[in-house]
């Protein structure tokens, strides 16, 4: 049977297809990229806010209007939040798989084709959700893509932060660390592929091996991972990023491992969400204002030309126009380099989707449009200070009039800024060149290969 995978959100998301595909051909079935030759379809939903589980049902019905003959699952964060629900009121999905249960995923279609082919129960929805999260090193294999010179590597499960807004505890259960020795053993694997960039993945990165090891770990793994490949340059990994960092686990070790390890990318990716203490407490956040700047102080005088890639939420209960000016003003004066912003969305089940004080949709919104305008202004300044500069890029793809398309160690893939510059040679994606900066936008960078 081959198998066709849909994948929608986050980078964890698209990780646990690769995950999927390599169960399914370890069971010695074919993953296949071409949806008309598929025998099944899965779509890997998100259901983290509103905007997320409108994408994945509007995808689910394309597939639903596509199909012919192929089974079709949903599987993912989606489906393991309302999988009786979807069941429910869209008959057309033959199975819903939740995120614990990938391991069973080819029995489970067996035994469905066995069953249909005797006409037994397949007249409806069949829903496979195990409420017990598993447990890391269960997932038995992940399928490597071609050329991966790019690639993630979760380093856990789970999150035991619990914020206010977020149902991800609910979905993915509790943290849970993969061991060092799991993870180095992958990485290895990765490098020998032909990896150069290396994607560190969690819910809560900064929080690795607290429960397994008792305590955080995140600075030794990283270590261990800057070893790989020795001291050659064109083996190992050439940039290792860190994703989802929480600000009260930035600790001065973490900070110095950053700063004396040249394969760590001068990049770090912190959702801080707010800034005012009020809201702050409200989240259910264990950062402050006051941590908050001192942590970024501390990065930016540990590693100056560090680029800090956060996030923050507008609108969420109780934020008074006080909470939010302080946010505005923060950002403006700390100019991030990299930003987004989210407007608050209501989730059932989460505390701060139980109180009373909503801030209207609107009030939302607007707040949101508003920093991005400014942080929009801010992005373009930053880039053109980086004109007749010349940085590392790697090669993501060729467009459609011929130019490369790139990244600087500052940016990751898919969600920040894209360098397009035009080649004396033919380049591939994973290439490393010397890019001369010649003009900025606001979110991308033009330049030229530097011979």
């Amino acid at each position: 049977m081959n198998l066709y995978i849909e994948t929608l959100g986050c980078p964890k998301n698209f990780n646990d297809s690769e995950g999927i595909a390599g169960i399914w051909e370890n069971a010695g079935m074919r993953v296949t990229e071409d949806i008309h030759d598929a025998d099944v379809i899965l779509v890997n939903t998100c259901g983290f806010i509103n905007d997320a589980k409108i994408e994945s049902i509007n995808t689910v019905f394309d597939m639903i209007s596509f199909r012919d003959r192929q089974i079709l699952v949903v599987a993912g964060c989606l489906t393991q939040r309302y999988a009786e629900e979807l069941a429910e009121e869209i008959p057309e999905i033959d199975i819903f798989v939740g995120v614990n249960d990938y391991e069973k995923l080819p029995e489970i279609i067996k035994k469905y084709r066995m069953d249909s082919q005797i006409g037994e129960n397949c007249a409806h929805s069949r829903v496979y959700r195990s409420s017990a999260p598993c447990e890391f090193e269960e997932l038995s294999a992940r399928k490597i893509k071609d050329n991966p010179y790019s690639a993630t590597l979760r380093i856990a499960e789970g999150c035991n932060n619990c914020c206010a807004y977020c149902v991800i505890p609910q979905i993915r259960g509790g943290y849970r660390s993969r061991s060092m020795e799991n993870i180095i053993n992958e990485a290895e694997k990765l490098a020998d592929a032909g990896t150069r960039e290396l994607i560190l993945i969690a819910q809560d990165v900064t929080e690795y091996g607290r429960d397994i090891y008792g305590e955080l770990k995140l600075p030794e793994l990283l270590k261990k991972l800057c070893c790989i490949g020795g001291d050659k340059p064109d083996e190992g990994f050439r940039w290792i990023r860190l994703m989802y960092c929480y600000e009260d686990k930035i600790t001065d070790e973490l900070i110095e491992v950053m700063a004396a390890e040249k394969r760590i990318a001068n990049y770090i990716d912190i959702p801080l969400q707010h800034i005012s203490d009020n809201v702050l407490t409200g989240m259910g956040r264990r950062s402050t204002s006051e941590s908050i700047r001192n942590t970024i102080r501390k990065l930016r005088h540990a590693i100056p030309d560090i680029h800090i890639r956060t996030t923050f939420i507008t609108g969420f209960p109780g934020e008074t126009q006080a909470d939010f000016d302080i946010l505005y003003d923060f950002v403006r004066k700390t100019r991030f380099e990299r930003l987004g912003v989210f407007a608050y969305s209501q989730e059932e089940g989460t505390p701060a989707g139980d109180r009373e004080d909503q801030i209207p949709e609107e009030t939302r919104i607007q707040r949101s449009d508003s920093i991005m305008r400014m942080q929009m202004e801010i992005s373009k300044e930053l880039n053109e200070k980086k004109i007749a500069e010349v940085f590392d890029v790697i090669v993501d793809e060729i467009d459609e009039e011929g130019a490369y398309l790139g990244r600087t160690m500052y940016d990751a893939p898919e969600i920040d800024n894209t360098v397009i510059f035009s080649s004396y040679e033919i380049l591939n994606p994973g290439d490393f060149v010397r890019v001369q900066i010649m003009d900025a936008f606001d979110y991308d960078l033009v330049g030229v290969q530097v011979k």
